[in-house]
């Protein structure tokens, strides 16, 4: 298939890219909107909340060990099929999910689009470049992941408030019908565009020997299980400890998105001129903010501003982590990337399971200390693997 000329693709990308930050929008956020519908879900299914965490878990792990290797398979497939079949797939998948009447069935439902995130999330950027073309590949990309921030961002509270209002079916419904519109809207405007080419995966895997990448991903790990031990279960959090109406948990979720967009402005800033030191400044927040929100949960203003300090940290870490970890390779770098989203996906396993264990065990106000000693492991971290990049 013969690509577009360059002229063209920048003339003509406008609308194909929208579609390409929509779709990332509705991708991401049907991984994190379970996140949101926990406690409405544990109700309706009869389990409790920490096994209905699992379900963060699961889709989790099996982003982390699918990612690389899917991604180094069918990333030099044509784009335009590869991006309307995954989301024809996001469409059936969330389908079977409104309809699950047993957690068996839902984990199918939450097992098979979780092999196809990191696939689009390791090729949308690199297409979007390709059919801006060279002289606006940057806005393309920044627009795409506009799409994934405003996910993580208000994807979670968005179906909070729809689960709250109509029942968490309905909107799962709705992110299966939105994902099959984008599947056709791609088919019928996106243009052609040029296959990757082909490289070897054993190519493209030598970063795996390289320590000073390794050290980061392994860091990224830790870090995501800081930010999701207690993050999974913030909706939770809200209903139970600071004593907000299930019907605005919602809300609360979106108001901690919409804080979150100045850690997402203040990473952005901070990281091009020190990955590790912005790494370590935000996780210090985020220690900070998880130690001190569940014991203020009750105190009005001082709940609020701890539960900012976390949300700005939480937030400017995504960006943060992507970059620190691309930014330790000096080839094959979308690999690198998808590797971290892994390493990320495997965090928030870890953490889902940790608090999920802690809950129990310690009890719900306890899972904000738990979760900020993960954050100390990942700042005693820092420094080690600095020592790796003047190795």
């Amino acid at each position: 298939m013969s690509a577009v000329s360059t002229t063209d693709r920048a003339a003509a990308s406008g609308l194909p890219v929208a579609i390409l930050a929509v779709a990332a929008f509705l991708i991401v956020t049907t991984e994190y909107l379970i996140v949101g519908l926990l406690p409405a879900l544990a109700r309706d299914l009869g389990i409790s909340i920490s096994a209905a965490g699992q379900f963060v878990t699961l889709f989790a792990v099996t982003v982390a060990l699918s990612g690389p290797p899917l991604t180094a398979a069918l990333s030099h497939l044509d784009r335009k099929r590869l991006f309307v079949g995954i989301l024809f797939v996001f469409a059936a998948s969330n389908a079977l999910a409104a309809v699950a009447s047993s957690v068996w069935v839902l984990a199918v439902a939450r097992f098979v689009p979780a092999l196809a995130l990191p696939v689009f999330w390791g090729t949308a950027s690199e297409t979007a470049a390709e059919l801006a073309g060279p002289a606006k590949a940057g806005q393309a990309v920044s627009r795409v992941y506009l799409g994934i921030s405003a996910a993580l961002l208000f994807g979670i509270p968005l179906g909070t408030l729809v689960a709250n209002a109509v029942g968490w079916r309905i909107a799962f419904w709705a992110l299966a019908a939105a994902s099959g519109a984008m599947a056709l809207a791609l088919a019928a405007v996106m243009p052609p565009v040029a296959r990757a080419p082909r490289m070897h995966l054993r190519e493209q895997a030598r970063i795996f020997r390289e320590p000073y990448f390794l050290a980061n991903v392994a860091l990224s790990v830790v870090v995501f299980t800081a930010m999701f031990t207690a993050y999974t279960y913030l909706a939770d959090v809200l209903e139970r400890l600071a004593g907000v109406p299930s019907t605005r948990v919602g809300w609360w979720l979106m108001g901690f998105g919409a804080v979150g967009l100045v850690g997402n402005a203040l990473g952005g800033r901070m990281v091009d001129r020190s990955p590790l030191r912005a790494t370590g400044v935000f996780v210090a927040l985020l220690v900070l903010g998880m130690a001190v929100s569940l014991p203020l949960a009750r105190t009005g203003w001082p709940f609020l501003v701890s539960l900012a300090v976390w949300s700005v940290a939480y937030t400017a870490l995504f960006p943060v982590c992507q970059v620190r970890v691309m930014h330790s390779v000096r080839h094959a770098k979308a690999l690198a990337g998808t590797t971290n989203v892994s390493a990320a996906n495997a965090g928030i396993a870890v953490g889902a399971v940790l608090g999920g264990v802690t809950i129990p065990a310690l009890g719900l106000a306890h899972i904000g200390y738990v979760a900020a000693a993960a954050g100390v492991v990942a700042l005693l971290l820092v420094p080690i693997v600095a020592r790796y990049r003047s190795a």
